[in-house]
């Protein structure tokens, strides 16, 4: 079961939407949120995530600025997660940084696989519009026993990571699952439906804070949980159509 909240949310996989993100805030502030102003605020942070990202990508070295915005977008990621009311503030700038950081990994695929970034960029946008029209006309429902199994599989995903990166500080890594093979293929798919999946409970959660009257700040909350999915999405497809593309040169 979910814990029980004034407004009614159940789970997400995404941590900056978790169930206590609008608990407590319904009729606080100026103005309430809506679905309509998180789209525009989403789009918006799309826009200055492409600012970013064209900065980065149009440089010989780039990793300075790589890494400027992987840490510096994680620290922000963090604040904004639990400071809510810095979410109008930090977000755009949070879209920024990990711009730069988008930009520099886009580029080093696409130097080695030419036009690998044009399909990852179309695929997330069209997973995007697609699942959103799903979930629109009512072909998807995020029920309770849905987002618990997304959530569990994003936590498990994470975990794997977070495992294979320690393994990586002393030389190791986990066998099939980094490799162009069969394995390693199937594991980044995976991992790609997972991570558009957790787009269903955005979507849902989004909807339910915006029903429930939270205040108007929680629509840059709702941009900001939504950025975080997309950029996930969007490097897993690069890894897994850098994996078919590289098992097709053998």
């Amino acid at each position: 079961m979910a814990d029980r909240n004034p407004l009614g949310f159940g789970r997400t996989g995404n941590p900056a939407l978790t169930d206590a993100s609008f608990r407590g805030l319904a009729g606080t502030g100026e103005g309430v949120m809506t679905l309509e102003g998180t789209v525009h605020k989403t789009g918006l942070s799309l826009l200055i995530v492409l600012a970013g990202a064209a900065i980065t990508w149009n440089m010989t070295q780039p990793v300075l600025l790589m890494i400027l915005g992987a840490l510096g977008g994680l620290v922000l990621a963090l604040v904004i997660a639990f400071k809510k009311t810095a979410a109008p503030y930090l977000t755009p700038a949070y879209a920024f940084l990990e711009g730069l950081f988008l930009g520099g990994v886009s580029a080093m695929y696409q130097a080695r696989f030419k036009g690998i970034v044009i399909m990852a960029v179309g695929l997330t946008l069209g997973t995007l519009t697609a699942l959103l029209a799903a979930y629109s006309a009512r072909l998807i429902r995020a029920t309770e026993n849905f987002k618990l199994g997304v959530f569990a599989a994003t936590g498990g995903i994470a975990l794997l990571y977070l495992v294979s990166m320690v393994m990586g500080m002393f030389g190791k890594r986990i066998p099939f699952i980094h490799e162009a093979g069969p394995i390693g293929i199937a594991f980044s798919a995976v991992v790609v439906i997972i991570a558009a999946l957790n787009l269903v409970l955005d979507f849902d959660f989004i909807e339910r804070g915006a029903a429930s009257g939270a205040p108007k700040y929680m629509e840059w909350y709702g941009a900001f949980g939504l950025l975080v999915t997309l950029i996930w999405l969007y490097l897993e497809i690069l890894r897994l159509l850098s994996k078919i593309m590289g098992k097709d040169r053998r």
